[in-house]
């Protein structure tokens, strides 16, 4: 009797699999699509100030570095222990760069003496605050100790000049290695005329080997670091051509991976064409581009008189940013980091430069209160 039932259960159990499974000619049943229409969140931002005093995002949270590029500011030791300041760069700043005191005559004052404490200030609070550093800068004819060009009594030679920069460069960029990420090595050596290098204390004595020599230095100091060739009138086509071809010579020789556009424009120029035409050949020879000190001034003309902040002096400020910002991001596969030379309206070179009276400038996004004006708006609404 129990082999009967066995037998029983077993036919059973065949035929009830033969009958679930699906004959060639049976219909084909496939899940419903889901035709609910995806929804993407609004991403707002502010366009009052109002609107900017409620929330907490700044440029580096609308600019990020993953797709667009860093947003840096130069700064002095002080802004540090500035809690306005402070809170500012946390809230807009990827990136810093020490205004002057990673210059020489900060950083080696008398020969073989180096004093790093205030650049120090800096980058600790860059790196206790998630923010990168740019050095700026190994080597200019500016701010440079007289004694680096004499040898006692006499003028220095070439080779002792040169000792004396890798010597500098080497003891620098050691210092500072892995906490800076880029570095100007040479700032400003492109002549603004008819020549093709600045005549200057490095260019007279040492010719162009300066330049090479101390990229040699950066390079062999830290290989991992960013070297960058800094200048102003990087958009002048003339300028940039000569730009053009030292960059090209330094990366003949893989000494180079940067250009800075120092970016010291004003409300009128340069010209888009002349703006897209450097970011093209700059970037032709497959380098980084770094906006390094971006400020905009509001006076075309060095010979222009004192202007207040008016609404037709805010307007153009904001049209000439919205303007160099398009680019900007247009460009944002070539372009790393875009600078500030400086935070906000209450600091800035351009009061005493180029006009020595003290002409009354307003070059930054931020007033001297370190309220937003028109041009932030627009240039984050996108």
């Amino acid at each position: 009797m129990k082999n009967v039932f066995s037998t029983i259960l077993v036919i059973f159990i065949i035929g009830f699999v033969s009958c679930s499974k699906p004959k060639a000619d049976d219909p084909i049943i496939t899940p419903p699509v889901d035709t609910t229409p995806v929804v993407t969140p609004v991403v707002t931002r502010p366009k009052t100030i109002a609107d900017y005093n409620k929330v907490s995002d700044g440029l580096k949270d609308y600019f990020k570095g993953t797709d667009y590029f860093y947003i840096g500011g130069a700064i002095e030791p002080a802004s540090v222990d500035n809690p306005t300041e402070v809170t500012f760069m946390k809230r807009h700043l990827s990136s810093l760069t020490c205004e002057n005191v990673m210059k020489w005559s900060n950083t080696e004052p008398t020969q073989g003496n180096f004093t790093f404490a205030s650049a120090d200030k800096i980058v600790a609070f860059a790196q206790a605050n998630g923010i990168k550093v740019r050095g700026h800068c190994l080597v200019w004819h500016n701010q440079v100790p007289s004694w680096v060009f004499v040898d006692g009594a006499n003028a220095v030679t070439k080779d002792v000049l040169l000792e004396r920069m890798r010597a500098h460069i080497t003891a620098v960029v050691n210092h500072f290695k892995g906490k800076v990420y880029a570095w100007d090595v040479v700032n400003e050596a492109i002549d603004d005329g008819g020549s093709t290098y600045k005549s200057t204390n490095w260019y007279n004595i040492c010719g162009e080997d300066f330049i090479i020599e101390a990229f040699k230095a950066a390079r062999l100091a830290d290989p991992d670091v960013k070297l960058f060739y800094n200048d102003y009138s990087e958009t002048n086509p003339t300028k940039r051509d000569k730009i053009y071809g030292l960059l090209q010579k330094l990366k003949s020789q893989n000494l180079v991976d940067g250009v800075g556009m120092q970016g010291h424009w004003n409300v009128d120029a340069p010209s888009n064409a002349d703006i897209t035409a450097a970011f093209d050949k700059y970037s032709s020879l497959g380098i980084d581009i770094h906006v390094t000190e971006l400020d905009v001034s509001v006076y075309p003309n060095n010979s222009d008189p004192q202007v207040a902040y008016t609404s037709d002096t805010e307007q153009k400020l904001t049209t000439a940013y919205s303007r160099y910002f398009t680019l900007f991001r247009q460009y944002k596969d070539k372009i790393g980091c875009v600078t500030f030379w400086g935070l906000a309206d209450n600091h800035t070179w351009l009061t005493t430069f180029p006009v020595t009276s003290g002409r009354t400038n307003y070059p930054f996004l931020f007033d001297t209160q370190y309220v937003p004006k028109q041009a932030y708006f627009k240039v984050i609404d996108f």
